[in-house]
């Protein structure tokens, strides 16, 4: 396949970045690797994107490295190909018509955790957001700090549950669940015989945020080989500040940076064993970021749009999570949370 001129395809990037009104470092970062490559031979950068140090000139990171060993195989870089296939498409109206199929969320907290309401009324806030069904995913015991429940506490709240959902509306269902701790060896936080029983289950890393690469990729990919996981849950851990990235991505910085994993094994894992990543909607979450979200998107991964909600009010989030995943291309189908309720326990329940 003939190389396609890299040099064009970082400045048809910048070009676009800037008429979507995107943060001004993002679009310098394009530009400024433009100008680093522009004037070496073509024979030099295939020479080091064949080596992998396109990083080691200055002005070239990660991103715009990957974009042009792409361009340099004849290949459309992800990165423009994204900005491309969004061009002229009315974003808010993408993000609402998302927002609109969602069925339910599958990532919530209440009061038995770190959460500030009871179950009842973080259910009946999703009942009126208009929600068929809220997945409660209080958190797994090695989370002191947030009152994880042991085994037995969780066996409690598996019968009030049942109990809740007698009294709720026609229609809807809290479905059992957890968002359980990822531990050191990617083995999950809670007795097997439990998750076997719940609906559905989030796993996320919690701890030991700055692992070395090698050890959290493994990590992460060994828990999503575990049959018991079905989400993984805000998948880089990374907080950023309250205002967050805007929906044109003006990113205030980051109040804990994201882990490092290789992303490419993490998703290849996510796409085997047929498991969901998290689009987490909260604002000083927005995780994963947007570079990833679109790998991810091109790999042919799963979905899914949870507010990650530890109050009633924090349900409305999804639109968030909706917009970031419509300026990705995310494709509706591959939500699991527009899937009916039924569809999305059958899901679930293929991967025990």
């Amino acid at each position: 396949m003939a190389s396609r001129d890299p040099v064009a395809d970082l400045r048809r990037i910048a070009f676009l970045l800037e008429r979507a009104n995107e943060s001004t470092y993002r679009v310098r970062s394009f530009r400024a690797a433009a100008k680093t490559i522009g004037p070496l031979p073509v024979t030099e950068l295939a020479e080091r994107a064949a080596a992998g140090t396109l990083g080691e000139l200055s002005g070239v990171g990660d991103v715009t490295a990957r974009c042009i060993a792409e361009s340099l195989a004849g290949e459309e870089p992800v990165y423009l190909r994204r900005l491309e296939s969004t061009e002229g498409t009315d974003l808010q109206g993408a993000a609402a018509r998302l927002r609109e199929a969602l069925r339910g969320d599958c990532h919530s907290h209440s009061d038995w955790s770190d959460g500030g309401s009871p179950i009842e009324e973080m259910a009946l806030a999703a009942v009126e957001l208009g929600h068929e069904y809220l997945v409660l995913t209080d958190h797994s015991p090695r989370l002191t700090v947030a009152r994880g429940l042991p085994p037995a506490r969780l066996r409690r709240q598996l019968d009030y549950v049942a109990k809740v959902n007698d009294a709720l509306p026609e229609g809807f269902r809290i479905l059992t669940g957890i968002e359980v701790d990822i531990l050191d060896d990617g083995s999950l936080d809670q007795e097997d015989e439990l998750l076997v029983r719940l609906d559905v289950v989030v796993g996320s890393v919690h701890s030991k945020l700055r692992d070395e690469s090698p050890r959290m990729t493994k990590r992460m990919v060994n828990a999503l080989a575990n049959p018991h996981l079905d989400i993984l849950g805000h998948m880089t851990g990374r907080k950023v500040s309250a205002s967050g990235e805007g929906d044109r991505g003006h990113r205030k910085g980051h109040t804990r940076p994201p882990s490092s994993f290789d992303l490419d094994k993490v998703i290849a894992a996510c796409v085997e064993h047929g498991k969901a990543i998290e689009i987490n909607s909260r604002p000083d979450r927005l995780d994963p970021p947007k570079r990833m979200l679109t790998v991810a998107v091109e790999a042919g991964c799963l979905f899914s749009i949870d507010t990650d909600a530890h109050a009633p009010g924090q349900l409305d989030w999804l639109r968030y999570g909706c917009e970031r995943a419509a300026l990705c291309g995310v494709p509706p189908e591959r939500v699991v949370n527009t899937w009916s309720m039924e569809r999305l326990l059958e899901w679930a329940a293929g991967h025990k």
